[in-house]
């Protein structure tokens, strides 16, 4: 990518794509494309063709879609398909329309099965049952890697899929119905805090190993694998097998150990209460990183920090996170 190419971030008001806008313009790129849901519905084929059509973007990051935690996916699991489903297949069929020239396709590490050896690796895929509280989005997301690798082999278009681990940092979702668990966990413990409440009930046993990136990391590992010179970058769309890099940190920690961080970076001392009746999910999800280390790419923010800069990010604007 060069400094004026036209760059459209699908989603850029979410986690993800607001990192994105928040590196690619801290890096010089000048020409970045984005539409607010109210200006364009992506699960409308028409306005999406039409967007496609006017704008002609030579690069997409595909960073739309319908996220949640537990709770969410277990709550409407017909959504989810639904709605990524038809989002990333009006965005990459356009892409390739419209001649695009690389796109880049977010999915997420619950795509991988559900007992999968540690670290998993990216050949991992389809090796076995999901996980059953998030399945329809995994399966979501594996379509889209499956859409890219099709293109790829039929059309020979350069499309990528990175599967991000936990992500967390500015612009998450803090509501407690539908967030995933470290945002709730800031909320939950802050709230407890300036309610002077004693106690703070989490779901599950905190046994559970996560693994967790600051968001900025990813946007940045995203933007490498965008500007790789054609051989490396090509190396990575091989006929032989999914167009797939996992991106995390490579170390992980227990649903515990993750609590017990948030509480002290709060400043919280109540007591946690451990609610073993709600799901642990996935018992644990460690990506294994060397495909991307190995092209010289490594994470730069530590957990500890992450989750301080990321309260901070919270209390300073507590009114827009919260309504």
């Amino acid at each position: 990518m060069n400094k004026d190419s036209r760059i459209y971030i699908a989603g850029h008001r979410g986690l993800v794509g607001s990192a994105l806008v928040r590196a690619l313009s801290a890096r010089g790129f000048t020409n970045i494309i984005t539409r607010t849901r109210q200006e364009m519905d992506l699960t409308d084929q028409a306005a999406v063709k039409k967007f496609f059509a006017a704008e002609r973007p030579e690069y997409v990051f595909l960073a739309a879609a319908k996220v949640g935690g537990i709770n969410a996916n277990n709550t409407y699991p017909a959504d989810f398909i639904h709605e990524n489903l038809i989002i990333q297949d009006n965005i990459i069929h356009q892409s390739f329309l419209t001649g695009v020239k690389r796109l880049l396709f977010l999915g997420s590490s619950c795509i991988y099965p559900r007992e999968c050896p540690q670290p998993i690796r990216e050949e991992y895929l389809l090796t076995g049952p999901l996980e059953p509280t998030n399945r329809p989005y995994a399966v979501a997301k594996i379509a889209g890697i499956e859409t890219c690798w099709a293109m790829n082999r039929q059309h020979g278009t350069r499309y990528l899929a990175v599967m991000p681990t936990n992500l967390y940092g500015p612009g998450d979702n803090y509501d407690l119905e539908n967030s995933h668990v470290l945002p709730a966990l800031i909320r939950k413990f802050h709230q407890a805090k300036e309610e002077g409440r004693d106690r703070v009930v989490v779901w599950g046993s905190g046994t559970p190993r996560r693994e967790f990136l600051h968001v900025d990391d990813l946007a940045g590992a995203c933007i490498f694998l965008m500007t790789l010179p054609d051989d490396g970058y090509g190396r990575l769309i091989s006929e032989d097998s999914p167009p797939l890099v996992n991106i995390g940190c490579g170390k992980d920690l227990t649903i515990r150990e993750l609590v017990d961080l948030v509480r002290k970076t709060v400043g919280y001392e109540g007591e946690t209460e451990w609610d073993k009746s709600k799901p642990d999910g996935t018992p644990r999800k460690l990506l294994d990183i060397s495909l991307i280390t190995s092209l010289g790419w490594k994470p730069q923010i530590p957990l500890p920090q992450g989750i301080a800069t990321t309260y901070e990010d919270f209390r300073a604007n507590i009114s827009r996170y919260l309504g």
